[in-house]
């Protein structure tokens, strides 16, 4: 059976550049692939058939020769054109090829082989509590690397292209061969892209890509906790040689608060009262992230105390249970007391001298705890 013309199976012009030949090739290449077609033997084929177009049509010599003889020219069982020897060595050649574009890793010899994925990137964003229990929006800059807009990637000045390297004749690395042994090893003169740059892009100085500055837009969900991770895929570093880009992982930190400690979805936060609010009870205002909500204290509530107030901590992150508030009683001591005030302090603790088991029956038990101690 004849095989079709090169550029037929691509589907692109015979004056078509280095750029859109790679383009066409790829996008059959991530259609027909066996991995995401499993058991199909016509897309299997199709795909061999993309894979041998591209490995002639990319290569300038071979390219050359196809031109001027068609599949004669690169027909390795005829010996004609600089394709003689080589042709196309089936499905794990092509599988090697395209390893890189779907898995973003690169597998196998050639210099165009050399596909990979870019490198993730993390953001340390700090956030208020109160945006980690309802959500917010927030946005980022972060550092990215582009597509250079003068050359389109190539690396090479407008109006040129790129040349096939002379020393590994295209294929990104070199083969030493010493005594009984055969070093395959990354070509030195191109480092491995198969091509050199005779005249590089004055705007990216040959690399093809630049650094900028790139606004993103990141949600944050109600309930999210310190140090969980918000993946945004495609965010990272674009990969190498058409390889797909990394992602971009927006780790989260909670600042510290000035009232509530968190703990999970509880909330903690420590409320002082006065010792005649304990002594005698009473009902006082806690401040919770929905605004104020108030608290009946009970008679001869000692300070430690724990209340809590359910439904008041932080929705959960993967449901729509709310943790609780947990409000830690503290009995303060008056300060900075007047004569009259002291005179009645003294009263009272006159008075409280009468029944002091029945007034005081912490400070009993404790006495007895050590009277125990020191009675042998």
């Amino acid at each position: 059976m004849s095989k079709r013309d090169y550029y037929e199976v691509l589907g692109v012009n015979r004056d078509a550049g280095d750029d859109e030949i790679k383009k066409a090739y790829r996008k059959l290449a991530m259609k027909y692939h066996p991995d995401r077609n499993p058991d199909n033997k016509e897309a299997e084929d199709k795909f061999k058939e993309a894979k041998e177009a591209y490995e002639i049509l990319s290569d300038e010599q071979k390219k050359a020769a196809y031109d001027r003889y068609g599949h004669a020219g690169v027909d390795p069982s005829m010996g004609a054109g600089p394709g003689g020897g080589q042709g196309f060595d089936g499905f794990s050649d092509a599988f090697s090829d395209i390893f890189g574009e779907i898995f973003g890793g690169g597998r196998g010899g050639g210099g165009r082989s050399n596909v990979y994925r870019g490198a993730d990137l993390r953001y340390n964003l700090e956030i208020s509590l109160e945006e980690a229990a309802r959500g917010a929006d927030k946005t980022i800059r972060i550092p990215t690397v582009e597509e250079c807009d003068t050359c389109h990637g190539s690396g090479a000045k407008p109006g040129t292209q790129p040349k096939t390297c002379p020393t590994c004749g295209g294929a990104g690395q070199v083969r030493i061969q010493q005594g009984f042994f055969s070093i395959q090893q990354t070509c030195p003169k191109c480092h491995g892209s198969g091509r050199i740059i005779p005249e590089p892009c004055t705007a990216c100085h040959g690399a093809g890509r630049v650094k900028r500055q790139k606004t993103l837009e990141v949600k944050i969900p109600a309930g999210i906790d310190e140090g969980m991770r918000l993946r945004h895929a495609g965010h990272g570093e674009p990969g190498v040689n058409g390889g797909p880009p990394g992602d971009l992982y927006v780790e989260i930190h909670i600042r510290k608060h000035a009232v509530f400690e968190r703990d999970h979805d509880d909330l903690h936060c420590e409320m002082p009262i006065s010792f005649t609010t304990a002594a005698l009870g009473g009902e006082i205002e806690i401040p919770t992230l929905d605004g104020m909500a108030r608290l009946k204290i009970p008679a001869e509530t000692q300070t430690g105390k724990v209340f809590r107030l359910r439904g008041k901590g932080i929705k959960n992150v993967r449901s729509h249970a709310h943790g609780d508030l947990l409000c830690h009683v503290l009995v303060e001591t008056p300060v900075d007391l007047t004569e009259r005030q002291r005179d009645l302090l003294r009263e009272f603790e006159e008075l409280s001298r009468t029944d002091v088991d029945r007034h005081n029956p912490k400070a009993k038990s404790w006495m007895d705890k050590v009277r125990d101690f020191f009675t042998p």
